[in-house]
């Protein structure tokens, strides 16, 4: 299909059952699907919104254009949940059925007050001339699940921005709401993040642009998100176009974040001290992400696994993009630690205890057929150089590649230059990052089909990718460039999906 303008916002009542039927079971017939992450039943989905806790249960909303991998006529879909990991689909929850969201309801996020859950989300107008106009909307969904949106927006766009002014996060901070915006300012065309403050969520003061840095952001930034991680503030945002003499990243957008020492929203500052701002993840496919704190002060994490203008295999399939397992944080020694959550145990099948067997070989396999879904928890020893295959073929010449040192200049190197369908190799088939030397190196690798999630030593780093590897590649092996074996232990399981 060609992805005209008129075709991406197309009315979705002018969409035919028939159609989105078809998408949905190409959708679920592909190979490449997930089965223990959120994922679209047709079409794209994107941002995660309005991730939450109401009414006793875990809540996200995703972007979502349900007839085809393209970004049209968007509109949120909602999940809940008992543990963070099992999802239910509640289906459609807003629709771009108002003036104010015509073109699209866009990003935003969810706060719960008294027995509601406030939405608060951008819609996507555009003029007979094509002119985007945003506003910032509101909406409450009572206990039942019901939505209702407010009849008026709640803040229009400021005189010193450009159209591009979106992703509302509200949250309540001492005795005030305040909401961050991304945006990008009209004089200077560069990425901002601007903060509002309301007694009532009806009227909203303009505080400016929130201060954080004062290294240029780029010309955009977009899904700021601003939490506290045992009780120091911590911003994390994606800002597009951001020199990367600022802060080294490689893909075509990061998703960054800011370590604070302190907060004082009245005056607009964010004090970040020493801190350096730092890529979210390290891997390659993770932007968007939205956090949040639960009223007993524990702070979540969820991202967008797939980026803007970046065309993936599946799109050939109609259909794009998950969500990441939701991660907790929290702090060690000043670094930002990134977890999986305890129930993602609960999808375990029985385990296989993995040790490095004595003879001496260049290859070592660890699992000859692993299947599509499994987790891998691999401790290697210190002062040796190797590689972990996943996905891997017979000859190991097809694989996921994460090559280690654990010696002195100590790293890891994780390549899909040869996992199977290659895609977005402009922006590069390898991630490195630097490990502590003369350290052990622990692995805790899940796979769900075309999406790998790597958490380095207890979560001090994380990497995200999509690989798309043939149909019969299941071998995980090691392999040494000298004939010495590498020592290692571990444990394997398969994984049920959600």
């Amino acid at each position: 299909m060609e992805w005209t303008r008129e075709t991406r916002y197309r009315a979705y009542a002018d969409w035919s059952a028939e159609t989105l039927l078809k998408l949905q079971a190409q959708a679920a017939n592909s190979q490449y699907q997930m089965g223990y992450h959120i994922r679209p039943s047709s079409g794209l989905l994107n941002d995660p919104n309005g991730f939450s806790y109401f009414n006793g249960q875990w809540h996200v909303f995703y972007q979502s254009f349900p007839f085809g991998a393209a970004h049209g006529l968007k509109s949120w879909m909602h999940l809940v949940s008992d543990d963070l990991v099992h999802w239910k689909d509640l289906g459609l929850a807003l629709a771009p059925d108002t003036k104010f969201d015509s073109h699209g309801a866009y990003s935003g996020s969810a706060l719960p007050i008294d027995d509601k859950l406030f939405l608060m989300y951008t819609g996507n107008h555009r003029d007979k001339d094509w002119i985007r106009h945003p506003f910032q909307l509101g909406a409450w969904m009572d206990q039942a699940g019901q939505i209702t949106k407010l009849d008026e927006p709640l803040i229009t766009q400021p005189d010193h921005t450009t159209d591009h002014f979106r992703d509302p996060q509200v949250f309540k901070h001492r005795d005030l709401y305040y909401v961050i915006l991304g945006a990008q300012d009209k004089e200077t065309k560069t990425g901002k993040i601007s903060l509002f403050s309301s007694k009532d969520l009806k009227d909203f003061t303009d505080l400016g642009y929130l201060e954080f840095t004062e290294d240029n952001m780029g010309y955009m930034i977009e899904c700021p998100n601003l939490i506290f991680v045992d009780d120091k503030p911590l911003l994390v945002f994606c800002p597009q176009g951001l020199d990367k003499d600022v802060v080294a990243y490689d893909n075509i957008y990061p998703n960054m974040y800011l370590l604070g020492e302190d907060v004082q929203l009245n005056k607009a500052k964010f004090e970040a001290g020493t801190n350096q701002i730092q890529n979210l993840d390290d891997g390659f496919d993770v932007y968007a992400s939205q956090a949040f704190n639960t009223p007993d002060g524990k702070a979540y994490l969820i991202s967008w696994v797939g980026l803007p203008d970046v065309s993936y295999p599946t799109d050939e399939e109609n259909w794009a993009s998950c969500l990441s397992q939701v991660k907790e944080l929290s702090l060690k020694d000043g670094k930002l630690i990134q977890r999986p959550v305890v129930s993602m145990a609960d999808l375990r099948e029985k385990g296989t205890s993995l040790q490095a067997a004595k003879k001496v070989n260049a290859k070592q396999q660890i699992i000859a057929e692993s299947g599509e879904q499994y987790e891998l928890k691999l401790t290697l020893d210190t002062d040796q150089n190797g590689t972990l295959h996943l996905a891997g073929n017979d000859d190991l010449s097809q694989s996921l590649k994460l090559e280690f040192s654990t010696g002195k200049d100590a790293y890891l190197t994780v390549s899909r230059a040869d996992s199977g369908a290659q895609f977005a190799t402009e922006f590069g088939t390898m991630r490195t990052i630097a490990l502590p030397d003369q350290q052990a190196l622990d692995l805790e690798i899940f796979i769900d089909h075309s999406l790998c999630e790597i958490f380095v030593n207890g979560g001090e780093h994380v990497l995200t990718l999509r690989f798309f590897a043939e149909a019969g590649n299941k071998q995980i092996a090691l392999t040494s460039p000298t004939e010495a074996a590498l020592n290692y232990r571990g444990t394997f399981w398969k994984l049920k999906s959600i």
